[in-house]
Formats: C-alpha cells, structure tokens, sequence
C-alpha cells in the first residue's frame, strides 16, 4: 500500500493510519464494538443498528484492518494493542486503525494491571506477550484473529464468560476462542493460523490479508450451525 510523507506523519503525530487508498477524514467515524447508546456498526453481543452486517461485509472490514496492519508492519511498526474498539468505521464500511488512548476509559473491562504494571489489553494478548511482556509483529498476528473473532460474534468481548485471570489461564495453557456460530470454516481457519502457540509458526499478515481479499471476492457459504 503506498502512503505519502503526510500519511506516515499522522500515523507518528496522531496514532492513526487509514487502511485503505482513501486517507481524508471519515466522517462520521464509528467504533467497530460499541460502548453505550450510540448508533455504531457493532453493537456488544447484538446485531447492528444498521442492520445485520452481510458476511463479505465482515470480510471486507476484516481485510481492511489486516491491509492496515501489512502497512504497519512495513514501518516495523508493532500495535500492541489491535482491537475492535481501535478501530473507527466510516462511509462506505471504510476502516481506520489507531490506539485511541481514551479507549483505555471507556473500555476498562478490557484491560488488566499484571503484576501492579502497566494496563495491559490481556484478552488479545498471545501468551509471550501475556508471561515475557514481548511485543512484536507476531503478537499483533494474534490479536488479529482475536479482532477476527470480534466482528464474527458482533462485538463481543474475547472470554466474555471469564474473569481476567481465568481468561490468562485459559490463553497460557493453549485454549482458544470458540468458533463463533455464523463464523464460516475458512475464517475460523484463519483464526486458528493466527493463535499458533510458537510465533513462528502463525500465519503472516501480508498472507492473511491476501487470504481474506480472496473470501472477499468468492465469499464461502455458510450455515448458522456449527459443525
């Protein structure tokens, strides 16, 4: 994706990159996951108020987060912190990527202070990051499927049905997110690729990107049963 001068800037001076060839305004933007009573795309553990996002809508959210983050990691630049609620929508499903510090407020459930240290998005983490505090390209791969897992449950926060530090366990010991029910086989496959325990071994984001541009275009048919 090629950016101008100007682009690199405001991702450095605002904490913000577009994610798609457009980079003006969005207007107006919404947060992926909601938080509160207003009209956003997704709507915590609902369906939208814009009506039910269609699969190769999610898709194309998806592939667009996953293009940001193939730009980011150009800049060898590490997120640390990709989440739904970083990420705003606007017109025609266009997608931004930032790290929006007041999402640490509105948001707080999301974060946990390990160990008396910095507040840390621990439900998105991967297990080097959550035991050794090692952030790297690797460890945004991981909160990417944790992203994908998002936008298939409409929102929903990552072991939800958990407390903090049941769902550290539970992401230490190698369990993964439920394969959400109008979630396609070839998404969930995705996921899966992202949370590979070795960092090594997870899919990169320049394929996964590639991968979602491909679901786009022939998007897989599904059933709202689990197989």
């Amino acid at each position: 994706m090629s950016r101008s001068a100007n682009a690199v800037r405001s991702l450095s001076s605002r904490g913000s990159v577009s994610v798609a060839v457009f980079v003006g305004p969005l207007t107006p933007p919404f947060p992926l996951r909601a938080h509160g009573p207003d009209a956003h795309i997704l709507e915590e553990g609902s369906m939208p108020p814009l009506g039910e996002l269609s699969l190769p809508q999610m898709l194309w959210i998806a592939a667009q987060i996953a293009s940001g983050m193939v730009y980011l990691a150009s800049l060898h630049f590490v997120h640390r912190d990709l989440a739904t609620r970083n990420c705003l929508v606007g017109e025609g499903l266009v997608v931004k990527i930032g790290d929006f510090g007041m999402s640490r407020d509105i948001y707080s459930t999301d974060y946990y202070r390990v160990g008396g240290r910095t507040m840390l998005p621990i439900r998105w983490m991967p297990p080097e990051s959550i035991m050794y505090r090692k952030f790297t390209t690797e460890s945004d791969v991981w909160s990417f499927g944790v992203v994908l897992w998002e936008i298939f449950t409409y929102g929903k926060q990552p072991w939800y049905q958990l407390s903090n530090s049941e769902a550290i366990e539970c992401i230490t010991q190698g369990r993964e997110l439920e394969r959400p029910r109008i979630c396609p086989k070839e998404v969930h496959l995705l996921m899966q690729g992202c949370w590979q325990r070795e960092p090594q071994q997870r899919l990169v984001m320049k394929d996964l990107h590639a991968r979602l541009l491909v679901l786009v275009k022939n998007p897989p048919i599904y059933l709202d049963v689990l197989e």
